[in-house]
């Protein structure tokens, strides 16, 4: 529920799900500073996370309704 606050209160849209692995996938979508704040804050994660790597991937653009957990 973290990462979907967070694209929220940066703008953006897509979804998030966990992984059976414990990784955390997220698809956002939307204007490029937006992307960077969410960028940013995936990076350290809600308080108790403990965030080992971020690795980006840039897909064709993909319009979304809101930011869902999937």
């Amino acid at each position: 529920m973290a990462t979907r606050d967070q694209a929220a209160l940066y703008g953006t849209t897509g979804w998030v799900r966990n992984l059976a692995d414990g990784r955390v996938e997220v698809m956002a979508s939307g204007e490029e500073e937006q992307l960077k704040l969410l960028h940013a804050w995936l990076k350290r994660g809600p308080e108790m996370a403990r965030v080992l790597e971020v690795k980006v991937e840039e897909r064709e653009y993909q319009e979304f309704e809101g930011f869902s957990v999937r």
